[in-house]
């Protein structure tokens, strides 16, 4: 299903809360509309995020998750041992003084439909997604009543969204499993699958710079040459916006791989440990404080 974030949001705006369905495309542009920046934002966080000096990103996702009068979600079943890492986290947001945060240790897929944290997150301010495995975050929590609710807030701009490391490798509606790093790039070099969707319009790649994942990102987008490649840094986060524009915080760079004018790969014809040829992709390396249009695929000017 291609689905660009723009149209969810404003289909979602015309259903119910209770609805759980996913929205179709929908044919008004988001050109149409003037730009408008909302309080609430979607956090895509590269991983190793500074929990201990300055926190400007976990302070970010605080602030807009309603500062002192925020209602905390935290979602780590994406790690082995979520009961550390959601206490982790529990404590930050204390520290940092959020009125209530509620662990949601979802083990078994079962719970993704457990009645309390669905009312929870039904009037919850903010939701955390940790970092671990990301093909064991959506195993868990893929269409189950939970993560719809997560999304369709997330979508209304009703919740602030952040997900870090295996928590920002979902957020697009195809997902990187895993890969190697450190060779050209080709097929084989990338594990590719479905994410949750949260901004249809993405691949994210986390960890990038620290990990050599710079090819195995463009092998991913000449695989789907309709998406837009996202390589975060650790201690780096793209915040996307409601009206299409994303702002890079953190002490890296966001990569943006645009194959909007690409205008040749041979990806489909090769085998898959063959070198990839892909032509006329467009490359940006953004850093703190750099905002983007990724509707309009450019970079907006400082002070914009």
């Amino acid at each position: 299903m291609n689905v660009s974030f723009a149209s969810l949001l404003e289909r979602l705006r015309y259903r119910t809360p209770r609805n759980r369905r996913m929205p179709q495309l929908e044919t008004q542009s988001v050109h149409q509309r003037m730009p408008q920046l909302t309080k609430t934002a979607v956090l895509v966080i590269g991983g190793a995020e500074d929990k201990v000096h300055g926190r400007q990103i976990l302070q970010t996702f605080f602030d807009r998750s309603g500062g002192t009068d925020a209602r905390i979600a935290v979602i780590p079943c994406a790690s082995r041992e979520p009961a550390i890492i959601g206490d982790r986290y529990r404590q930050i947001f204390q520290e940092m003084g959020a009125k209530i945060i509620e662990i949601i240790d979802i083990q078994e897929r079962d719970q993704g439909s457990d009645a309390h944290w669905y009312d929870f997150l039904e009037g919850c301010t903010g939701v955390f997604m940790t970092g671990g495995d990301q093909l064991r975050l959506c195993g868990l929590l893929a269409d189950t009543p939970i993560m719809d609710r997560v999304r369709v807030r997330a979508q209304l701009g009703e919740i602030t969204l952040a997900g870090t490391s295996a928590g920002a490798a979902v957020m697009g509606h195809h997902m990187i499993a895993g890969g190697g790093s450190g060779e050209s790039p080709n097929r084989s070099l990338v594990d590719l699958t479905i994410g949750l969707g949260i901004i249809p319009e993405i691949i994210v790649d986390q960890h990038f710079h620290n990990r050599n994942r710079m090819a195995r990102l463009m092998s991913a987008i000449a695989a789907y040459p309709d998406k837009l490649g996202i390589g975060i840094d650790e201690d780096t986060c793209a915040m996307f916006e409601g009206n299409g524009t994303f702002q890079v915080i953190g002490k890296g760079t966001v990569t943006v791989i645009d194959p909007s004018c690409m205008s040749f790969t041979n990806q489909p014809d090769i085998g898959a440990t063959d070198p990839l040829s892909i032509h006329n992709l467009k490359v940006h390396i953004l850093s703190h404080g750099d905002r983007y249009d990724f509707y309009k695929r450019k970079i907006l000017a400082v002070g914009r």
